[in-house]
């Protein structure tokens, strides 16, 4: 592959812009329905219809309509995403494809040698969308897509490719609905609640995500619009316990502070912070000691918000399509609602946004997500 060329920032690393962009989820069949969506707070939660969800605490998600298949969406969003940016056949096939996947529950139940694993999905996208070699998949449960989206920065930064696909998706299915319901980890009131006092819990929801990444410089040389910078990316694990956070944030501390670290950054600098933000209670308070660990008591004034309050947790694609969310705030000022507020938990100290859109240009936002296992990622986003 042709190496990146020109314009670096100033650790000498390679510039990563992203320069197509596409997500569909419950709240409707593009990112622009997605991006108005969670601007206002308007939560896209409704009954499940792909399986009888009645013995469940809940039988809310936020599902797409019909039955689609996670294959062809993912087509369909890359295909959409590569047509945005501009890339033809040739380029297209000196792509690379990193895709964030659920492994498919069906899979696990027939006979050994008729089993197909992660790379089978990858490759078999790869092929449908004429994407280039070796293609990647990652399936580190709610860090997937964004690991995905880190390592491809880091591919590009140190000049060993010019561009990298990224897809993510997860559809709602009863085997996922049935292990978070036996968790109790569902919100029974049917609404999520980040941060907010009385919060019980998540519900899943359908997203899936494409995106171009490539060097600025050859972005520039082909005339591509760019319509966000990745400035910064930072990883780390809190190896604390298998399901529960590490309440002191440790992980995520580490992967905030890393990550503003590679974007040149201080935490003053950040306008926006899209969070993970659950909805439960143990999580939503550590992510709020980590981002005070992180950011000092620009913590307490920057603007939060969760937009899983409105798509609901899409699982292995929630690190793209809550990128996604991010971009669409920084390229039109309009920060999402934290949806579902019931009221202050005086224990947090965020600063959230509530019931408008707040409209303001921001230059800088962090996004964040963490995992089971204690995994932890961040992304420094800045507009183009």
């Amino acid at each position: 592959m042709a190496e990146a060329r020109g314009a670096r920032d100033g650790g000498g690393r390679h510039e990563v812009v992203i320069t197509g962009l596409a997500a569909i989820a419950g709240t409707g069949w593009d990112l622009a329905a997605l991006g108005e969506r969670t601007a206002v707070g308007d939560s896209a939660f409704v009954p499940v219809t792909r399986f009888d969800a009645g013995r469940y605490r809940t039988d809310l998600a936020a599902q797409l309509p019909g039955d689609p298949v996670l294959a062809d969406e993912l087509v369909s969003m890359i295909g959409t995403a590569c047509a945005q940016a501009g890339l033809d056949p040739v380029r297209r096939s000196a792509s690379p494809l990193l895709v964030a996947v659920h492994g498919d529950p069906a899979v696990a139940r027939l006979p050994e040698d008729e089993r197909t694993g992660p790379g089978a999905i990858a490759e078999s996208l790869a092929e449908r969308t004429g994407l280039g070699p070796a293609p990647r998949a990652y399936m580190t449960a709610c860090v997937a897509a964004s690991t995905a989206v880190a390592d491809a920065a880091t591919l590009i930064s140190h000049g060993r490719v010019e561009r990298v696909v990224i897809a993510a998706g997860y559809l709602v299915e009863q085997d996922n609905f049935a292990l978070f319901d036996a968790g109790r980890s569902l919100a029974p009131d049917g609404r999520v609640r980040p941060f907010s006092t009385g919060r019980q819990g998540m519900l899943l929801g359908d997203g899936v995500a494409a995106a171009v990444l490539e060097s600025a410089t050859a972005a520039a040389e082909r005339g591509a619009t760019a319509l966000a910078r990745i400035a910064g990316w930072g990883r780390a694990g809190d190896a604390y316990h298998i399901t529960q956070p590490d309440p002191d944030g440790g992980g995520m501390t580490r992967a905030i502070t890393a990550a503003l670290r590679k974007a040149g950054r201080a935490p003053a600098d950040i306008g926006y912070v899209n969070a993970h933000g659950t909805g439960t209670a143990q999580s939503d308070a550590a992510e709020a000691v980590a981002l005070h660990r992180a950011l000092g008591e620009h913590a307490r004034r920057v603007p939060v918000s969760s937009s899983k309050s409105v798509h609901g947790h899409t699982l292995q694609a929630g690190g793209l399509l809550e990128l996604a969310v991010t971009v669409h705030a920084l390229r039109t000022g309009r920060l999402p609602v934290n949806a579902g507020y019931s009221g202050p938990d005086d224990k947090l100290g965020l600063n959230l946004v509530l019931d408008r859109p707040m409209e303001r240009e921001v230059d800088h936002a962090l996004s964040v997500n963490a995992a089971f296992g204690g995994a932890n990622t961040a992304l420094v986003v800045a507009r183009a």
